[in-house]
């Protein structure tokens, strides 16, 4: 059993570690104080279009020397660039009449999070060209028809429309913005009013560099560090950018994005089919393949037109948080990774949406009645310990006896070590003779890993512990040494304890507990259990601290089952000891 207890407790150890490694990347993050002067990034050149661009779709023929619809006009005809805002009570937005492309799309959301960035992340606006040129157009110059959009709780809802012309066709815009929401829609209509049927290709393209070198994030997660997609009912993570392939496919949705945000495209018409595209620079040296350096993702239609007819498409465009009632009206709540059991999902691990989920909605309940993350991340922890108390008791009188029973287990090892045969026929009879099962002390706590797994991976994607406080006494002045400048104590979950008090409490505790729990054997053996709260204690240091006060509070509850457990024994022992004085006395 012993050995069985040290197994589950490396197992644990190695799926945290795992799950740091593969699905929880630690960006980082500027102090406060030097965001502001943070320098932007330089915008890069227009990269050219690599040769090993996907295939084409296969086009109509088109009769005639038609003209090639949307070509992109030289800097000199191009008309000058205008902008107008988009303003909601949960984002601001500035859109661009270049394709009506944002220029801007800020959070109103536990503080000021911008979402895009010129040159570097963000959508390119409305391409509208031939299908075998689409990656390489322009975004089509248009006309904006508002000054300003603006909605809130007197207007819901909202339009903006962009309109063009060009090369016989007319093309109409309209990006619909709501007040409750960070999706907005958009409605395309491509009239063809030449004297000959047109194929175009109609794309909404966004775009993101891969590596975020000596870029410093806004806020924690507004670097996107996946692709996701879902196709034929599944859903595929790509977790690292540079892995994404060049790809047509007809889908639900497309995105973008990081633990915490998203940028997604989801079509509302079955013309659009989802594209992605990885941009690739110069070798390093001769005979190194190209390096990745922008990731394009996209929805594309390539509708043959009619003359005199028209084409209508609408796409549901979502920049904002992964809260998980957010995103599920849109379809887009797969894009939330909670992991997999006991290995990662991408490798055949039991998807943990089921436990994962409810956990996340209790939780957000918990919080709605009592207005802070922290205490609803204990008040859910002592729920979990509640609904676990009768295996933890088992568990627990199970090693009792083990432990009681060691002496003989001992003195029978010693009889019959030339006869294992021998040994183990006599050991199980002595289990049996006293009624003791020698896995009940591990079965019970293997019961309750998948739980706490749970519950561990439900902290770690909650875009709600984000700026949200524990017990936060505000900033150290920034010319006290060591602390100068940091948050004193907790006043964000979903980062580190700036002070490192809450990991150093969580190893003592852990400690504790191990010296409380009965541990039959080999004390060699208990001596190797003592060592996991350090090697804990050096993997949560710089965790979330939601996730670490989950661990340190459910070590304080088990502290606190051990102790009332050990209190009931020795009054129970007292009794019997004092009935059999009596007994003997008479």
């Amino acid at each position: 059993m012993e050995k069985r207890a040290i197994l589950a407790a490396v197992l644990m150890a190695a799926l945290l570690i795992v799950y740091q490694t593969f699905f929880l990347p630690t960006p980082p993050v500027t102090p406060p104080d030097q965001q502001a002067s943070a320098p932007k990034p330089p915008a890069p050149a227009p990269a050219a279009p690599p040769a090993s661009a996907p295939p084409a779709p296969v086009s109509a023929p088109t009769p005639g020397p038609a003209p090639a619809a949307g070509a992109p006009a030289s800097a000199a005809q191009r008309p000058p660039q205008r902008t107008v805002a988009a303003d909601s009570p949960l984002h601001h937005a500035v859109v661009s009449s270049e394709g009506g492309k944002l220029q801007e799309w800020t959070l109103h959301y536990r503080g000021e999070k911008p979402m895009v960035i010129v040159g570097e992340l963000g959508p390119r606006g409305l391409v509208l060209a031939p299908p075998e040129g689409v990656f390489a157009a322009d975004p089509l110059p248009m006309t904006i028809g508002r000054d300003e959009v603006r909605v809130g709780s007197d207007k819901p809802t909202d339009a903006l429309p962009l309109t063009a012309e060009t090369d016989g066709l007319r093309i109409k815009k309209t990006m619909q913005f709501e007040a409750g929401g960070f999706a907005y829609e958009v409605k395309l209509r491509v009239e063809n009013t030449s004297s000959a049927p047109r194929t175009v290709s109609v794309m909404l393209p966004w775009r993101t560099r891969t590596d975020w070198k000596g870029v410093t994030e806004k806020f924690l997660g507004q670097h996107p560090t996946e692709l996701i997609w879902s196709a034929d009912g599944r859903i595929r993570h790509i977790e690292t950018l540079t892995s994404v392939e060049d790809q047509e496919v007809a889908g639900a949705w497309v995105a973008m994005g990081s633990i915490w945000y998203l940028h997604a495209l989801v079509p509302k018409s079955p013309d659009f089919k989802i594209v992605t595209r990885a941009e690739k620079g110069a070798p390093a040296k001769p005979g190194d393949a190209p390096p990745v350096t922008h990731v394009s993702m996209g929805v594309r239609a390539t509708p043959t037109i009619a003359p005199g007819q028209a084409w209508e498409g609408t796409v549901l465009v979502y920049i904002g948080p992964k809260e998980y009632d957010r995103l599920a009206p849109y379809g887009l709540e797969g894009t939330i990774n909670f992991g997999g059991f006991p290995i990662p999902r991408a490798y055949g691990g039991l998807p943990m949406e089921w436990l994962g989920v409810p956990i996340l909605k209790l939780m957000n309940w918990v919080y709605h009645h009592v207005g802070n993350y922290g205490v609803a991340i204990i008040l859910l922890t002592v729920v979990s310990k509640v609904l676990f108390y009768p295996l933890t008791v088992k568990s627990m009188r199970s090693m009792k006896a083990m432990q009681t029973l060691q002496p003989q287990i001992n003195a029978l090892r010693n009889k019959y070590k030339s006869d294992p045969q021998r040994l183990q026929r006599e050991t199980l009879d002595l289990y049996r003779k006293n009624k003791v099962n020698p896995a009940g002390g591990c079965l019970p706590m293997i019961a309750q890993i998948p739980i706490f797994y749970a519950l561990y991976l439900a902290l770690s994607v909650s875009v709600e512990l984000q700026g949200a406080t524990f017990l936060c006494f505000g900033r150290v002045p920034s010319w006290m040494p060591l602390l100068g400048g940091q948050d004193l104590w907790i006043c964000d979950l979903a980062s580190h304890d700036p002070t490192y008090v809450l990991p150093i409490l969580m190893g003592v505790t852990m400690f504790i507990q191990q010296k409380m729990t009965p541990v039959a054997g080999d004390p060699r053996q208990a001596k190797m259990m003592l060592v996991m709260p350090f090697v804990f204690t050096f993997m949560f240091i710089n965790l979330p601290a939601g996730l670490v006060l989950y661990w340190t509070v459910s070590n304080v509850l088990q502290i606190l089952q051990q102790w009332y457990m050990d209190r009931s024994k020795k009054r129970d022992d007292e009794r019997v000891a004092r009935q059999d004085k009596q007994t003997s006395r008479a």
